[in-house]
């Protein structure tokens, strides 16, 4: 029989072998717990885990995860990320906005706004997992539909899409995380020069219609 005096021990240890978020359903469901009896034992490690900790507990989309302390992101990134700093681009930062402001949100709907084409700045979001496809719109041709996903939630620290902040500090995070989390620093995501004309994986089998943009424009995904 479970001893609920030792859950927070118990679920500190769930949380330490998952890595990954759990959700607070699936322990109450397993363990046949009260989510009240699951919260109390969360608010104790919150309180172990808090402060100047190297760990903290962080909850999004009702999981919980053990992540580290943002406080030390910077020095962890130089043990652990020995890769010269490189800036998050200005498409990708842009496209992964409209996205958690509009979503869900096509294509087309995306370069209306940006006013440039925007398939490799998709498709790097994409790889990165930082949205996804949540299906299509309702219209001729079936365009797909895109949103962000539980990744961009805990990435950004944000516990619900309701809870998104204004659109600037939104930017302003988009750009600490970048120069904090090694972990989105990856191929994709830093301005590049590629003038190739191969669709990117997302659209294939899509009615691909490309925006010719004017060589003197500088909000390209160039």
């Amino acid at each position: 029989m479970l001893d609920i005096e030792k859950l927070d021990k118990i679920l500190e240890a769930l949380l330490f072998v998952s890595g990954d978020g759990l959700k607070i359903s699936d322990i109450c469901e397993q363990l046949e717990l009260q989510k009240s009896e699951v919260n109390a034992a969360v608010k104790k490690l919150q309180k172990k885990y808090g402060g100047e900790s190297g760990v903290h507990i962080i909850s999004y989309n009702g999981k919980l995860q053990l992540a580290s302390n943002p406080t030390y992101a910077e020095t962890l990134s130089i043990v652990l990320n020995p890769i010269k700093e490189r800036a998050l681009s200005n498409p990708a930062m842009e496209t992964l906005s409209i996205i958690a402001y509009r979503q869900p949100v096509t294509r087309l709907d995306i370069e209306h706004i940006r006013g440039v084409n925007c398939d490799y700045a998709l498709q790097a979001l994409l790889k990165n997992n930082l949205i996804e496809i949540v299906g299509r719109k309702d219209a001729i041709g079936k365009p797909l539909l895109f949103g962000t996903t539980e990744t961009f939630l805990r990435k950004f620290g944000i516990e619900n899409i309701e809870d998104l902040p204004n659109r600037e500090s939104l930017l302003e995070k988009i750009k600490e995380i970048e120069e904090s989390a090694p972990e989105l620093i990856e191929e994709g995501l830093y301005r590049y020069d590629d003038n190739g004309e191969e669709t990117p994986e997302f659209l294939q089998g899509e009615d691909v219609v490309k925006i010719e943009v004017d060589d003197d424009d500088n909000g390209g995904d160039n």
